[in-house]
């Protein structure tokens, strides 16, 4: 398995945890007496997820697309602190 092909299955399988964590609010929601707070917590868990897969996405579009083509004049150092700021952003 390449590493391209290992970086997919990682995000196809953080697609599919937030997909069963929305399922789960969803039958939450959908019981008779739902507990807001606990309605709450799942969202907060599935807001991270996405937030942790966009910070990924957004990391591995820097690294494969703007450091590693040459097509942007972008350096390592400022690729990296990129990065950095992405990831303080959607913590």
């Amino acid at each position: 398995m390449s590493l391209v092909d290992r970086e997919k299955a990682k995000l196809l399988n953080r697609t599919k945890r937030i997909r069963g964590q929305m399922e789960s609010v969803e039958r939450k929601l959908g019981a008779e007496d739902h507990d807001c707070a606990e309605v709450l917590m799942l969202l907060a868990a599935v807001r991270g997820g996405i937030n942790g897969l966009m910070a990924e996405v957004l990391e591995d579009h820097i690294r494969l697309h703007l450091l590693q083509d040459g097509h942007a004049p972008v350096t390592p150092d400022l690729g990296e602190d990129l990065i950095d700021l992405v990831r303080a952003y959607l913590k």
